[in-house]
């Protein structure tokens, strides 16, 4: 099989920063998939000695195949037609239908074979050269390329996310003939826009990247540039003595935006460091592009590092451009926040009676007078101090109203324990504002303090009861509100944080909270339903088996830290040997009693019992229910389980020996009374039947 290095590159004005290595991965996996479609069947065996490597520079996408094979392949298929029996006509001669087949085929009756009891012809596609099939390939991956808004330039009709400039498109030492968006491809590329503006022709594809970067100043590679940036910033942190913060996000980001890239350091004056040091980052960040460092105490330092796009012969006229730049957005920053210390964050709060949280449950003002009580009520179930969850809770959006927080709306409740701490409000309630927010999005720290758990969870369960009450829960992929988020915060706080909380106790409060919904009967358990639905997602990413989750779920209970502990008993459980035959046993006893009437009380009568299993485990069952009541009382579920685990032996001889539907009415509904306790017993931590095979 023979192959050749196949080169596209596609050059156009810059590309969006935060897209681009998206749009690189989604250009090799589409020319991917066109190229095993032309393939066909062979293709996995055809491509296997073909390595495919992307590019991505600020003004180029491109894909390098190497060793991709030369030709599609000789292939033959049969195209079945009518049945052999109605072929011919008794006289031999070919029916109406088998000549309309024929001439269907392009071909003549005579051409045509019987095979499996249908005529069929034999369709054979000659070798034809991937050259032919590249062009259309390159255009439909172009065509599917993730491009939420494409754009038009010029008096041309074709769309791209930016302006094309060049096509490049070799197949060996060849220039393919074909034109790519309007534009007819060549062999030349382009070098950096300032160090070489000038086309580059490229003997072959396999000089493309080392030409770039040798003659052209462009590092084409994107996980090359990533990485040359990253040491760079290393190597300028370690020269002032400082340590760089590099956010994976904002190194992505600042290699799109580089084709040439050379980090410098630059300098601020250091009376800006009475600023909360969030406000400065993310000035520098967010609008500069600017990675910032700490010092050995984890301070923020004076100074930031700026990745330019170009070597410069006097690279301190660009720091100090830049210096210049930087200056007076922090300047701002100061501004904002002294500014912001005039009046207190109590002073704002009848601000919020003019923004509206949502316009059927009311303003931000009416919203933190709920949380408020909902917090305190919280407060005085945890052991923490009501006064101040009410207090956090009330001056919790007080902060959005503030000029920084309106200049950097990332800063919200960042800013608001800023002021908090400068009105002299307890540490507490300050820390509440922050803490407020806390998980913000998977994997996130929780509040560390009891306060801000309690306003935490009841700004969470008010949207909850809120939504709901007004019939506008999520629905499939809508979730405005991002009530799933908020419910998966509010069971890792409560069940990571040890909180023995009960959400029925909770929602009804919360419920209540609100003036009027319509949507207010039954409201607790369907938003407990959806909450303990949510468990379930949040135990699958933990890889806890699903029949452990409904094991427990069957039984409802409505404190997250008792579920939680419930299910890792269970998951304990299953890894016992003793696991799957007391699952069955559970599961046949579930079934045999779902098969009566209610048992009542279950009382065992002593008296009535005949066989000596059935007494053993009338024994052993009595036994443990006076042992494990301490387990059950702490919920030491596992303790339990570990226990009613000893219980195989006896059960599985109480099923071998004993006959349950006996024929004497009382001595029936004596054992059926004593495999009731029995699964009551189970019961006490989960539905173990549902783990059963």
């Amino acid at each position: 099989m023979m192959t050749q290095d196949f080169l596209f590159e596609l050059g156009t004005e810059e590309l969006p920063p935060k897209a681009l290595l998206k749009l690189s991965q989604a250009l090799e996996s589409e020319v991917r998939k066109g190229i095993e479609a032309v393939l066909g069947q062979g293709a996995a065996e055809l491509l296997k000695p073909a390595v495919f490597r992307s590019f991505a520079a600020p003004r180029r996408l491109a894909l390098l195949i190497e060793q991709l094979c030369t030709e599609v392949p000789a292939s033959e298929f049969f195209v079945q037609g009518p049945p052999a029996r109605i072929a011919f006509d008794a006289s031999g001669a070919p029916s109406k239908a088998l000549e309309g087949f024929a001439r269907k085929c392009g071909t003549s009756v005579d051409q045509l074979s019987e095979m499996d009891g249908k005529m069929c012809f034999r369709q054979l596609s000659a070798a034809t050269p991937l050259t032919e099939a590249l062009p259309a390939i390159i255009q439909q991956a172009l065509d599917k390329l993730p491009i939420p808004k494409r754009m038009r330039w010029g008096a041309s009709r074709t769309e791209f996310v930016r302006p094309v400039k060049w096509v490049a498109m070799l197949f060996g030492d060849q220039v393919l003939d074909c034109e790519i968006i309007g534009l007819k491809a060549g062999r030349t590329t382009r070098g950096h826009r300032f160090h070489y503006n000038q086309d580059i022709e490229l003997k072959a594809p396999a000089d493309y990247e080392q030409v770039l970067q040798e003659q052209g100043y462009v590092v084409a590679d994107f996980a090359k540039r990533r990485e040359l940036i990253r040491t760079q910033l290393l190597s300028e942190a370690a020269r002032i003595g400082g340590q760089v913060v590099i956010d994976p996000a904002l190194l992505d980001e600042v290699t799109a935006l580089n084709e040439w890239p050379v980090a410098l350091t630059g300098r601020f004056e250091e009376r800006f460091l009475a600023v909360p040091s969030q406000a400065l980052i993310s000035s520098m960040a967010d609008n500069q592009k600017y990675f910032h460092l700490l010092d050995a105490e984890g301070q923020l330092m004076p100074y930031f590092i700026t990745v330019a796009n170009i070597e410069s012969t006097d690279p301190q006229q660009i720091i100090h451009g830049n210096e210049k730049v930087i200056r007076p957005r922090l300047a701002d920053a100061a501004f904002f926040f002294e500014n912001d210390k005039k009046a207190s964050l109590a002073e704002r709060c009848d601000k919020l009676e003019s923004i509206v949280f949502q316009k059927d449950l009311g303003s931000l003002h009416a919203k933190t007078k709920r949380v408020a009580h909902l917090a305190g009520f919280i407060a005085s179930r945890i052991g923490s101090n009501p006064e101040w969850a009410e207090r956090a809770a009330l001056l919790s959006k007080c902060d959005l109203v503030t000029e920084m927080v309106l200049e950097f709306p990332e800063l919200q409740g960042l800013m608001g324990y800023h002021y908090a701490l400068n009105d002299g409000e307890p540490m507490d309630v300050a820390l509440a504002q922050n803490e407020q927010y806390m998980p913000r999005f998977a994997g996130d720290e929780l509040p560390e303090s009891l306060t801000g758990a309690a306003v935490a969870i009841a700004d969470r369960l008010d949207t909850l009861t809120g939504l709901f009450g007004i019939n506008q829960p999520p629905t499939g992929s809508k979730d405005p509100f991002a009530l799933r988020r908020a419910t998966v915060g509010v069971l890792r706080i409560m069940v990571e944080k040890e909180l023995d909380l009960d959400l029925s106790e909770l929602l009804k409060v919360a419920a209540d909270g609100h003036a009027s919904l319509p949507a207010r009967d039954g409201l607790e358990e369907r938003v407990l339903d959806f909450m303990l639905d949510r468990l379930r997602a949040w135990y699958e990413d933990r890889d806890i088996a699903v029949e452990t989750f409904l094991a427990v779920h069957a039984l409802r209970p409505t404190r997250p830290l008792d579920f939680d502990r419930r299910v890792r008993a269970v998951a304990h459980f299953r890894t016992l040997p003793e696991a799957d035959a007391l699952a069955a046993g559970n599961k046949r006893v579930s079934n045999i009693l779902s098969k009566q009437e209610s048992q009542g009380d279950a009382v065992v009568s002593e008296d009535l019992l005949q066989e000596a299993a059935e007494k053993e485990l009338f024994t052993r069952v009595q036994a443990m229910q006076l042992e494990l009541q301490p387990a059950f009382e702490c919920g030491d579920y596992q303790t339990a389980l570990e226990q009613l685990a000893d219980l195989r032996g006896v059960v599985d001889r109480f099923f071998e020996e004993v006959m349950v539907n006996a024929d004497d009415e009382a001595v029936r509904n004596n054992r059926l009374a004593l495999l009731s306790q029995l699964r009551g017993l189970f019961l006490g931590v989960a539905d173990i039947s549902v783990i059963g095979s």
